[in-house]
């Protein structure tokens, strides 16, 4: 095994523990996985799988990232090409000055923000494993949801020895998507909803009839309209797709059910709230809605006692 490390500085303030519960949401993600201090992740790169692990150095307002990147042909372009995904994925470059100056004197707002400052928005390394993450959690909980997503990782993902806690595993390609026999699927327990989802989205990337690295630059209703033309993606799976794969800090997946429950509840509102009402309510915050959505999912995992952890 091979490991090459680098540095990256994150404009500030920044909170590697924030933002990496805000990426993984539950404590048995083994995808995205948190020991305290360190975070890792297995990364599929054009010279073979390898592990990355992140720790960060300094305060929030002055943060430092060290990382190391091991596997078994790590090259300095893998190195590199590490760096852009890490800086991606947790977004460490966007600057919250706006959404702070926003926040700051609101009677509601600012506790919630304050609370949690230095989280910056996260999102899947791809719009096609965010995709992945959101049509495996469809109508189920999101613990079991995850626990589907383990065990296709798991399965037949990327997979490296691992430094610390034995072998870690990343999802599959597209290509390995739909190499899945169906009896592994039914193994993992999949329903045949989530498996056909599934499979079309991977078959539909390999012949290229769908274009997701095409869509960043695309206006929201027209990410949907494309993503939603996909059979077993409906509303919620294109709004997460729109905040949690291309960072669109302007959505709110309001039919996220726990989502509105905590906006519910932090607004202390008695009355439920369709998805009209989910927009009536977040208009005073845009364009940040998204934001809301994290800061309200790092309450509730602090509620549960895992941002302790």
């Amino acid at each position: 095994m091979k490991s090459i490390s680098f540095s990256l500085a994150p404009t500030p303030p920044f909170r590697l523990d924030l933002t990496v519960w805000a990426l993984r949401r539950r404590p048995h993600n083994r995808i995205d996985r948190w020991d305290g201090r360190v975070y890792r992740r297995v990364l599929a790169l054009a010279d073979g799988p390898a592990e990355l692990a992140v720790v960060q150095t300094g305060p929030a307002e002055a943060p430092q990232l060290q990382a190391t990147l091991t596997g078994p042909a790590v090259t300095a372009d893998a190195a590199a090409a590490a760096a852009r995904t890490l800086a991606h994925t947790l977004d460490i470059h966007r600057d919250l000055a706006d959404f702070y100056a926003l926040a700051a004197p609101d009677p509601q707002l600012g506790p919630l923000v304050a609370r949690f400052r230095g989280l910056k928005p996260p999102r899947f390394p791809t719009l096609y494993e965010c995709l992945v993450n959101a049509i495996a959690c469809q109508q189920i909980t999101l613990t079991l949801g995850l626990q589907l997503l383990n065990r296709l990782a798991e399965a037949c993902g990327p997979a490296v020895a691992g430094e610390e806690d034995g072998p870690a595993f990343g999802l599959p390609a597209p290509e390995a998507l739909t190499a899945v026999a169906p009896e592994a699927w039914r193994a993992m327990q999949f329903s045949r909803q989530k498996v056909r989802a599934l499979t079309e989205l991977a078959a539909a990337i390999m012949r290229a009839e769908l274009d997701l690295e095409g869509l960043t630059g695309e206006a929201g209703d027209v990410v949907q309209g494309r993503l939603r033309q996909l059979w077993g993606v409906g509303r919620w799976t294109a709004e997460y797709a729109l905040l949690r794969g291309l960072g669109r800090l302007d959505t709110f997946p309001a039919d996220d059910a726990g989502a509105v429950n905590g906006l519910r509840r932090w607004l202390g509102l008695a009355e439920k709230l369709d998805y009209a009402g989910v927009q009536a309510v977040l208009q005073r915050w845009q364009p940040y809605a998204g934001l809301v959505y994290f800061h309200l999912l790092l309450s509730s995992l602090d509620r549960e006692g895992h941002l302790a952890a």
